[in-house]
């Protein structure tokens, strides 16, 4: 792991969208970029960043931002990452996967403190709580960067006041990927603010999927058999109590969905709140 600065509590970011447009003439305005204060490499395909946050950004916790860099011809090249920072945070973070012939992240990996980066004003998102009836158990459901919403989430008050438990899954391959989100969760329950909240209401279950760890397997396996449950000592999934969110894979979001459809979970919206949503802006390979 490198890291250029001790970065404050961590960020995350991504999820897909994909935009090319000509800045305006002149360069891209003032209002529309931020500087980069810190930045840390977890894996050679990993990293996360934060950039200042300008006074009148506003978002959501569980919202994505386009943000982007210029290209050599001066295009801004824009892409949709979840903010990893809580929405009460004075800094923004995003946490990236590097695509070596990206037309993103293969210049977005050597950013450096100091640099700027397009920040577009607008957020949006279906990560959002508003989506979601009331319930007693909130799952969180992620694999790779798609944990990047969560790292907001669950550093939200509101998420531990609606929920009694939340629980918090992060799939990956490999344990040195599982670092990002280790982090995070270690740093929420030393929080001053949040600490006491999140020791007492959430559970962190991070497993992977190519080496021993004390947790293995995919997440739709560990849903499938009631592992997951069972190794909290909790009930079986209920659409009555239970309350999930999902960003990961198209393939993950699609076999989890199923999986909840299939014991009469409803997807929600902003106009009809349900017992699940999915972050359906999906990071693909060519970002």
């Amino acid at each position: 792991m490198t890291q250029l600065q001790n970065p404050t509590p961590l960020a995350a970011p991504d999820q897909a969208d994909k935009s090319l447009a000509p800045l305006p003439k002149g360069g891209n305005s003032a209002a529309d970029q931020v500087k980069v204060t810190a930045v840390t490499h977890w894996t050679d395909k990993l990293f996360s960043f934060q950039t200042n946050r300008p006074p009148s950004f506003r978002f959501q916790s569980g919202e994505f931002a386009m943000i982007g860099l210029a290209d050599n011809d001066g295009k801004a090249i824009t892409r949709a990452y979840s903010i990893a920072s809580p929405h009460w945070d004075d800094y923004l973070e995003f946490y990236s996967i590097i695509v070596p012939d990206g037309p993103l992240t293969s210049r977005l990996r050597h950013i450096q403190i100091g640099d700027d980066i397009i920040l577009r004003p607008k957020t949006t998102g279906t990560l959002n709580l508003a989506r979601l009836r009331d319930g007693k158990r909130l799952y969180l459901l992620a694999t790779g960067t798609g944990f990047a919403p969560f790292a907001s989430l669950i550093r939200d008050p509101e998420t531990y006041e609606r929920f009694d438990e939340v629980i918090l899954v992060h799939g990956c391959r490999t344990i040195a990927e599982l670092g990002y989100s280790q982090k995070i969760v270690a740093d929420s329950r030393a929080h001053p603010l949040i600490g006491e909240m999140v020791t007492a209401q959430l559970h962190y279950v991070p497993s992977v999927t190519r080496e021993n760890f004390t947790q293995t397997g995919r997440i739709t396996t560990l849903l499938a058999d009631g592992k997951l449950a069972s190794s909290l000592s909790l009930p079986p999934l209920d659409a009555d109590f239970d309350r999930i969110m999902i960003c990961g894979s198209i393939g993950l979001n699609q076999d989890i969905a199923a999986q909840l459809l299939a014991k009469n979970f409803q997807e929600g919206n902003l106009s009809s709140p349900g017992d699940y949503v999915i972050e359906r802006a999906f990071v693909g390979d060519g970002i």
